[in-house]
């Protein structure tokens, strides 16, 4: 079996030998360039596993050869060499394809670790252009993001191309549209499937206790610190770690990320050394981080760190056909947990009325519905009234405002569905709940009624167990006890 081959251009000889001992040493076979046409000839003649390329050289510059490589038919991983904080440079061949990227002076250890994350995707078994494997995965079951529609199917493409690259990926979206799935997708289908994925939710953090819980720390640094912990840096090093909810990081927080992103190593709280990691960073907000920068609450340099490529997932209320299929999903997923429900079925006037629904809180909010739905749902059968939604399923539910800013739409006004067909889906679900053509004499007290018995059938069901009603309601005791104070609810009904 023949050792890869690896290419390396560069016009420094000296760095040229370095590459080339610490490459064999490794035990692959190395040719070298000192310029865009020697490496082209190379290129033309050989098969190359891995290409290192320096950003300038004699006749050119690094990234027309990155762009070429990637360009073509075959994949081939190519990393960036780049000067000593040439930052911009490595963010600028990221966007182009590279799948990595090297700073002068070259560490070793880097080197390796970069190497072989590398050689895993030029295997072919891996390579997602040539792999039905991974193309079966990308449209199976594999992939946690359930959808057929275009949006879905666009989505699902970008998760392959990105999953076969290092260059860190901003997730953009609404609240509950799935960005950990998305994020769980990319790790899923990349080399770095067998390591660990790392999701942490940067807004969960008490300030005191970031550094340490990033980078880990050394027994005795703090009073509490008993033995030596690891922090999430290490314990995703070869793997990915998400970033969620990255805009909520404090400054002072932003700027010791930025240093482990750069140098790719993090220092222990109370060690005096750095110690290297390899790790995919993947980011995922739900609020818009250009604005954030501009109002100063998010550091400028980390945002061009983090948002080398932006995934964008559409919230659900822009790929609504999908929800047939999201719905199916949901409802086998918690049939397992209440099989007692046996086979559960909408009837077609709440499926009329979901497809009304503007959804503010998403998939997310979805689940939450048919949760509760399956819970006071009769005869395997859930009805309008059992999905509780906002505004009553009337046509009010449209003008549900999104709960994350920055998706709003140009107006400000929040999220409009059929706003150009009409409101024909909306009016027919009010009708449904009104049981008739008429408006009620009172909507305060319609809603009262339908809120009235709603509780009442959930105490039903629970024996009038107040603790569980709640739990199935999806509220807390303490909403429950105001509810029923409210509503003049009492036990003996």
């Amino acid at each position: 079996m023949t050792s890869p081959r690896i290419l390396v251009v560069d016009d420094e000889a000296h760095l040229r030998e370095l590459l080339e001992i610490a490459l064999v040493k490794m035990g692959l076979d190395v040719d070298s360039a000192d310029s865009l046409a020697a490496a082209r000839s190379h290129l033309a003649s050989n098969e190359y596993a891995l290409i290192l390329t320096d950003m300038r050289l004699p006749d050119g510059l690094g990234i027309e050869l990155v762009r070429e490589v990637t360009s073509g038919d075959k994949v081939i991983p190519i990393a960036v060499i780049t000067a000593y904080g040439s930052a911009d440079n490595a963010v600028v061949a990221l966007k182009a394809g590279a799948f990595d990227y090297l700073s002068k002076p070259v560490a070793l250890d880097q080197l390796r670790l970069m190497v072989q994350s590398a050689l895993r995707i030029g295997k072919p078994a891996e390579n997602p252009r040539q792999s039905g494997d991974v193309k079966a995965r990308s449209n199976g079951n594999a992939l946690r993001l359930i959808g057929q529609s275009a949006a879905m199917q666009e989505l699902r493409t970008q998760i392959v191309r990105l999953a076969r690259s290092m260059a860190p990926v901003a997730i953009t979206g609404e609240s509950g549209s799935g960005k950990e799935l998305a994020a769980r997708d990319i790790h899923a289908l990349s080399p770095r499937a067998d390591k660990p994925f790392v999701a942490v939710n940067c807004g969960a953090i008490p300030e005191a206790l970031m550094e340490a819980e990033f980078f880990g720390y050394r027994k005795g640094a703090f009073t509490g610190a008993a033995d030596d912990r690891e922090g999430f840096f290490q314990a995703a090093n070869g793997g990915t770690l998400l970033l969620d909810e990255v805009a909520d990081l404090p400054l002072a927080m932003q700027v010791k990320l930025l240093r482990a992103i750069q140098e790719r190593r993090v220092r222990k709280v109370g060690a005096t050394v750095e110690e290297p990691v390899d790790v995919r960073l993947i980011s995922a907000t739900h609020q818009n981080l250009a604005e954030c920068v501009e109002s100063g609450r998010f550091r400028q340099d980390l945002y061009y760190r983090l948002n080398v490529i932006e995934l964008k997932l559409p919230p659900l209320r822009e790929r609504l056909d999908d929800l047939g299929l999201l719905i199916s999903a949901v409802l086998a997923r918690l049939s397992v947990f209440a099989p007692q429900a046996g086979q559960v079925t909408l009837a077609p006037a709440a499926m009329e009325a979901l497809c009304a629904y503007a959804f503010p809180g998403n998939v997310r909010e979805l689940e939450n519905i048919l949760e509760r739905a399956l819970a006071f749902a009769n005869d395997g059968v859930i009805e309008v009234a059992d999905l509780g939604l906002k505004g009553g399923g009337n046509g009010r539910v449209l003008e549900a405002q999104s709960l994350d800013q920055g998706y709003l739409d140009d107006a400000g006004a929040g999220p409009v569905i059929g706003a150009a067909a009409g409101f024909e889906p909306v009016a027919a679900a009010a009708t449904v709940l009104l049981g008739g053509s008429e408006l009620p004499p009172s909507l305060p007290d319609y809603l009262d009624n339908i809120e009235r018995d709603v509780i009442r059938r959930a105490l039903t069901r629970t024996h009038f167990n107040r603790t569980k009603a709640a739990d199935l309601l999806g509220i807390s005791f303490r909403q429950l006890r105001y509810r029923m104070q409210r509503l003049s609810i009492h036990e003996q009904d």
